[in-house]
């Protein structure tokens, strides 16, 4: 089983597929994680590139995420995070949390396959 370059926090398996799709068409792979434990425990045994997040999973605690992979993880992976548009206290808070990138989903899709290699592999 290859190790992925980066992990996704999501519960869309629909929006995922894109995303992995964008990934694989740059010659990465992403896994798809439902839940903040799951996240935990694969960045800890495979350091990702990068980690994306959607900030509005259920259950997520962010800075809490944030300082719990900074423990994990030998080397802090980026951490991109996007959300709803309307949500601007969300997107707000996720920057504010510590998250290296954060927007709206709108211009996480339109980014999506110029940027998922910087996003995930640096």
């Amino acid at each position: 089983m290859t190790v992925p370059q980066g992990l996704m926090l999501c519960d869309d398996l629909i929006f995922f597929s894109r995303v992995s799709g964008a990934a694989r068409a740059s010659g990465l792979t992403v896994r798809m994680v439902r839940t903040q434990a799951e996240l935990l425990a694969a960045a800890g045994s495979a350091l990702p590139g990068g980690i994306i997040v959607d900030v509005h999973n259920p259950g997520l605690d962010l800075p809490t995420l944030l300082a719990d992979l900074k423990s994990a993880c030998a080397t802090m992976p980026r951490v991109i995070a996007y959300g709803s548009h309307v949500e601007a206290g969300v997107l707000r808070a996720a920057r504010q949390a510590g998250c290296d990138q954060v927007m709206p989903r709108s211009k996480f899709v339109a980014e999506l396959e110029g940027k998922i290699g910087e996003w995930l592999d640096g």
